[in-house]
């Protein structure tokens, strides 16, 4: 199509190529939670400069935000987001995060599991460690873990929210604080200057509840998550005993977490 057969109320900036590329960008930032510009260049087909613009075109209808190298999914974006899709989104680097933090494991602890699908990746690690005793206020934890032998599973109640399928309030908070865990294993929505954000504020009052009643405190985290925003505090990367990453991680965010004295350890990929 032409700039002259091109319908007039369609700029030539929106043309069908540019709005079916940026469809196709929204979709895979959507999904996977972070892409990179260049491996986002190679797969359209289209030069860096174009990626950029699109991708500034994506941010300003607040779906995304740039950061170096990429770009990662807004909160507000993902706040609808159900479970299968959080699943999908860094798959190969939750599994690898929870498998490294699986070195933690031994027989007969408590373990406390906050309502992420990074620590979801734990459950066949928790399995094999058993006898242990599993306590979460997320629900996709109980069909996986009930019935298995040597794990005793405590499901922590509250107000029902359907899209997380997790359990929030002060009922979650009280039975929490009726327990005490060996280790707690966290993740976050998004990390900046050196501190975990969260979308909601009552995903913060469960996890800070999880916290306060372990004797360790483990954040499982891909390297996506740095420098994507959200609005509500939760902690600094030095409250946590230990922060693991993927192999991932931008060089800048490790030398300032190593700066800062954050114990953290690089999770590297599972090999096939």
């Amino acid at each position: 199509m032409t700039a002259v057969d091109r319908p007039a109320d369609r700029p030539a900036s929106d043309s069908p190529d540019l709005v079916e590329r940026r469809e196709v960008i929204r979709g895979i930032v959507l999904r996977d939670g972070f892409a990179r510009i260049d491996e986002l260049a190679q797969r359209l087909g289209v030069s860096l400069m174009t990626i950029h613009r699109d991708l500034d075109a994506l941010a300003a209808q607040g779906y995304l935000t740039k950061i170096r190298g990429g770009a990662t999914a807004n909160p507000s974006a993902l706040l609808e987001a159900r479970v299968p899709e959080r699943v999908a989104a860094m798959r190969d680097e939750k599994l690898a995060v929870a498998a490294h933090a699986a070195k933690l494991l031994s027989p007969g602890q408590t373990i406390f599991l906050d309502d992420s699908t990074t620590a979801l990746a734990m459950i066949p690690h928790l399995v094999a460690a058993a006898p242990v005793t599993v306590a979460t206020n997320f629900l996709p934890v109980i069909p996986r873990l009930a019935g298995q032998q040597g794990v005793e599973l405590i499901v922590l109640g509250g107000q029902y929210h359907p899209v997380p399928e997790a359990c929030f309030g002060s009922r979650t908070q009280e039975a929490i604080g009726h327990l005490h865990a060996d280790l707690a294993f966290l993740s976050t929505t998004g990390i900046n200057r050196l501190s975990c954000y969260h979308r909601s504020e009552i995903t913060v009052t469960s996890r800070k509840a999880f916290m306060a009643n372990s004797t360790s405190t483990v954040l499982l985290v891909d390297h996506a998550k740095f420098g994507r925003p959200a609005s509500h505090l939760l902690a600094k990367l030095t409250d946590f005993d230990l922060v693991v990453v993927d192999e991932g991680i931008d060089a800048e965010d490790e030398t300032e977490m190593r700066a800062a004295g954050v114990h953290y350890e690089i999770a590297r990929r599972l090999r096939a």
